[in-house]
C-alpha cells in the first residue's frame, strides 16, 4: 500500500495533535507536516510536498484557510486540500472549493471516515460530509432555471430527449424503454416540433437551457 503524505493547517494544539497521532499510527498514512497558521503552511509545505493538506477555515495571522489554499494550489495544482471545518455554511462551503479545495469535511467526522476521506481524496474522489454534499446539491437545486419549452413535452417525450442528450442511437433508445425505433423517431419528431428545432443538437440544448 501506497503511504499517503499529509499536512495540517490547524491552529488548535489539541485538534493538531490528535490529527497528528491518528495519522501516524494509521497504516498507509504519515503526516509530515503540522502548521497552526497559513503563513507558516506556506512557507515550509512547498518543500514537504504533500499529497494531501488538511485545512482548517480560521487561522491566526492576516491569512486564512481558504487564502492558503489559493495561494499553494496556484503553484502546485497536483496537491489535493480537504477543508476539515466546524463551518457548514453556503458561502464558505463554495469560496473553498474555488480556491481549489477538492474536498470538505467537517471536524466531527470520526476518525475512521476521515481517513477514508484522505485516501479518497489522493486516489481522485471528492469527499464531503453528507450535511456539506446535501447543501451543495440543494444549491444547485436552486440555481436550475425551470425551461418553459419542455413543459410541452410528455413525459415519453422528455425520457427520449434525455436519452438523446446521452448520446444514445434511436436502436438503442428502443431497447432502453422497451419501444420500436418507429415509435422513437415518432416522438423525435414531436419534439423538434415542439421544440421548434430542426437537430439532435439543438434540442439537446433546448434540454439543456441552453
Amino acid at each position: 500500500m501506497d503511504i499517503i503524505s499529509v499536512a495540517i493547517v490547524e491552529d488548535n494544539h489539541d485538534i493538531r495533535t490528535a490529527m497528528e497521532l491518528l495519522i501516524n499510527g494509521s497504516d498507509g498514512y504519515a503526516c509530515i507536516g503540522a502548521f497552526n497558521n497559513a503563513e507558516t503552511a506556506v512557507e515550509q509545505i512547498p518543500s514537504l510536498l504533500p499529497n494531501v493538506v488538511l485545512m482548517d477555515f480560521n487561522l491566526p495571522g492576516g491569512m486564512n484557510g481558504i487564502e492558503c489554499i489559493a495561494r499553494l494550489k496556484g503553484e502546485y495544482p497536483d496537491m489535493h486540500f480537504m477543508m476539515l471545518t466546524v463551518y457548514e455554511d453556503d458561502d464558505k462551503i463554495f469560496q473553498a472549493l474555488e480556491a481549489g479545495a477538492s474536498g470538505y469535511i467537517l471536524k466531527k467526522t470520526p476518525p475512521s471516515e476521515l481517513l477514508s476521506a484522505i485516501r479518497d481524496l489522493h486516489e481522485g474522489g471528492s469527499p464531503m460530509s453528507s450535511q456539506i454534499a446535501r447543501r451543495v446539491v440543494a444549491y444547485f437545486q436552486k440555481q436550475a432555471k425551470p425551461n418553459p419549452a419542455l413543459e410541452a413535452l410528455t413525459s415519453r417525450e422528455k425520457e427520449i430527449l434525455d436519452q438523446l442528450s446521452k448520446g444514445f442511437l434511436y436502436k438503442e433508445i428502443a431497447s432502453n424503454l422497451f419501444i420500436s425505433i418507429e415509435t422513437v423517431r415518432r416522438h423525435v419528431h414531436n419534439i423538434y416540433e415542439k421544440l421548434h428545432v430542426r437537430s439532435r443538437t439543438d434540442a439537446v440544448n433546448k434540454y439543456y437551457n441552453r
